[in-house]
C-alpha cells in the first residue's frame, strides 16, 4: 500500500441538535473520554493512519480542551454548514500536497464503534480499484414503502439493499471533483458515495459489522458503550 498516500478526514462540525444536550454529540462522554477522542484514537491506531484532518464548527469551544493531545495528529480545518462542504474544505487544504490517485478515507465522528480489521479490509479491498467504495451491511429487516400519511404502499425486496456506513474511501481526484460539481449543481449529497454516484461512477460496497452505529439520539450512547466495550475487548 505504498504507491499512493492515504489522507483521512473526520468531519466534526455538526452541532448534534437531535441529542438535545449542551455539548455537540462528539464531545459527550463515552466510557472514559469523549466520542470524538474515541473516534480519533481508534483511527490513529489503524495501520497506515498517522494524521487526520478535522473540520470543526467556527464556534467550537470544546476542541481546545483536548487539542494538546492531538498536536501533529489531528489538523483542525474550517467546517462548513453541511457535511459535504466540510469534507470539501479539508480536501482543498490537502490538495496542494496530494495527487489525484491518492486515497481519501472519510469517517463519521459519531461512529466510534468500528473495528480496526474492517478498516484494514476496506483498504485492501479497494486499493487497486477505481473510484473506491465504502463499508456497509446488507439490509436484514423487511422494508416498507409508505405514503406521506404513513400508509404502507408495498414491501420493498431487500435483495442487494445495503445500509451505508463509514469509513468511505475514494480516490482524491474523483472525490474532489464529485463534491465540487455536486455542490455547484445542488445535488443531494448525503455521503461521499452519493457524490461519486452522481458522477456516474459505481463505488464498491465492502461488508462490515452492524454494530458500527452512528450516535444520533441520547439512547445511542448507552448502546455505543456496550458495543465499544465488547469491540475493544475483542481487539486486546
Amino acid at each position: 500500500m505504498e504507491e499512493h498516500k492515504l489522507w483521512v478526514i473526520v468531519p466534526a462540525a455538526g452541532v448534534g441538535s437531535r441529542m438535545g444536550g449542551e455539548r455537540p454529540k462528539q464531545y459527550l462522554k463515552l466510557i472514559d473520554r469523549s466520542v470524538l477522542e474515541h473516534t480519533l484514537d481508534r483511527l490513529l491506531s489503524a495501520p497506515g493512519i498517522s494524521q487526520i484532518y478535522l473540520p470543526l464548527h467556527p464556534q467550537d469551544k470544546w476542541w481546545p480542551e483536548i487539542a494538546d493531545k492531538y498536536i501533529g495528529k489531528a489538523i483542525p480545518v474550517a467546517g462548513g454548514t453541511e457535511r459535504s462542504s466540510s469534507v470539501l474544505n479539508a480536501l482543498e487544504k490537502i490538495e496542494p500536497h496530494a495527487t489525484i490517485e491518492d486515497w481519501v478515507l472519510v469517517h463519521d465522528v459519531a461512529r466510534p464503534c468500528f473495528r480496526i480489521n474492517d478498516i484494514s479490509n476496506l483498504m485492501q479491498s479497494l486499493w487497486n480499484t477505481q473510484p473506491g467504495g465504502l463499508l456497509g451491511v446488507p439490509v436484514a429487516d423487511t422494508v416498507k414503502r409508505t405514503s406521506e400519511a404513513g400508509e404502507v404502499l408495498d414491501t420493498v425486496p431487500r435483495t442487494n439493499l445495503w445500509r451505508a456506513y463509514t469509513p468511505q474511501m475514494f480516490r482524491f481526484g474523483a472525490l474532489l471533483a464529485a463534491l465540487r460539481q455536486g455542490i455547484e449543481k445542488g445535488v443531494n449529497i448525503t455521503d461521499e458515495a452519493s457524490a461519486i454516484e452522481a458522477q456516474g461512477l459505481r463505488p464498491l460496497m465492502v461488508e462490515g459489522h452492524s454494530d458500527n452505529i452512528k450516535i444520533t439520539h441520547p439512547q445511542d450512547l448507552l448502546l455505543a458503550e456496550i458495543f465499544l466495550r465488547r469491540i475493544m475487548q475483542e481487539e486486546e
